[in-house]
């Protein structure tokens, strides 16, 4: 384990992407991780929404597939402009 994290410091790249992470920096690298987290993040959430509220209607696996599909639709533009107000700020 400590071979695979002494890799990650030598690799220069890697490790300012850590060093953005750590200390809250947002650049085009860490603005795209955020991004990803914020649309897997709401992916589940609207599965999970989808389920509990047209589960018995649609079916489980229908509602969660819409769910999941229709739930970044809201998150993604909004984490994005979030993302350029802290950047600008």
């Amino acid at each position: 384990m400590t071979e695979i994290l002494g890799n990650l410091s030598s690799n220069a790249i890697m490790h300012d992407f850590l060093h953005n992470l750590m200390i809250g920096e947002i650049t085009w690298l860490t603005g795209i991780f955020w991004l990803a987290i914020a649309a897997i993040i709401s992916m589940i959430g609207g599965a999970i929404g989808g389920i509990l509220l047209a589960g018995k209607d649609l079916g489980y696996e229908l509602a969660a597939l819409l769910g999941g599909l229709f739930g970044p639709a809201g998150v993604i533009p909004v984490a994005m402009i979030g993302l350029v107000i802290l950047k600008l700020v």
